[in-house]
């Protein structure tokens, strides 16, 4: 079965909710029934399917957010928060 596709917002419109220096705040929800990412009130939300194991779920963040961004994962770092679902991501 195929998967639908995720709910992904423009680029412009996530670049916007990120500080001066390029830092973007993210509500993380690992283990959703869908992928997507959504902005409430200047917060990033992302959902994603993968369990936070073993970092399955940060590596499928920065997959998610490259990819709405249209950049590259390796492109993006995780500054703080490997452990926690409330992460700050630096934008390149």
């Amino acid at each position: 079965m195929a998967r639908p596709k995720a709910d992904l917002p423009a680029a412009e419109a996530i670049r916007a909710c990120a500080d001066g220096e390029g830092r973007l705040a993210l509500r993380v929800t690992p283990g959703a029934k869908s992928e997507g990412i959504s902005i409430e009130k200047g917060r990033v939300l992302v959902k994603v399917r993968a369990k936070p194991q073993d970092g399955a779920a940060n590596d499928a963040v920065l997959a998610l957010l490259a990819k709405a961004l249209g950049t590259a994962p390796s492109r993006l770092h995780l500054l703080r928060g490997a452990t926690s679902r409330e992460k700050l991501v630096q934008l390149d």
